[in-house]
């Protein structure tokens, strides 16, 4: 099956049941994207797909023909940082680092979907698990890249 990640068209031959975390990991050896619970709740493994938040380990595989995926991979494209992670580094949000991945993934949208995001905006989209507890930081950081990007008059991408 042919699978449109990170702008470009890739063939896989799996079973249209395996999740797309596997595919990502295993198959394609895009490892950005982390296992997490392996139960789509604690948002490590999220990805993009046409505009919505999903969690990777249990998205059929088969089920994403003709749809655009994004990954993390796709942040590193253009060799440079892009506005959301400078401000995540500047904040100093990652200490274990594991969820960043996911956690990247779910800001992005929601500063593609809301430029200004309010609280109740980041509350409603962030809902990825952070075992560091660096909630305060993660949104510190959507903020300083939401104000960044709007001085900028540009709109948030991966890259």
């Amino acid at each position: 099956m042919k699978l449109k990640i990170n702008g470009e068209i890739v063939d896989v031959e799996v079973e249209e049941s395996m999740p797309l975390l596997w595919v990502l990991r295993d198959e394609l050896h895009m490892t950005g994207t982390k296992y997490g619970c392996g139960i789509a709740q604690c948002g490590a493994c999220s990805v993009i797909v046409d505009g919505t938040v999903m969690r990777s380990c249990s998205l059929p595989v088969g089920s994403l023909e003709n749809m655009d995926i994004q990954t993390i991979e796709s942040s590193d494209a253009a060799g440079t940082l892009s506005v959301l992670q400078e401000a995540w580094i500047e904040k100093q949000v990652p200490q274990c680092g594991y969820c960043q991945s996911g956690m990247l993934m779910a800001a992005t949208q929601l500063l593609k979907d809301i430029p200004a995001p309010r609280d109740e905006d980041i509350n409603a989209a962030m809902t990825n698990i952070c075992r560091c507890g660096t909630y305060n930081r993660i949104r510190a950081a959507i903020y300083l890249a939401a104000e960044r990007l709007a001085q900028a008059g540009k709109a948030v991408t991966i890259k």
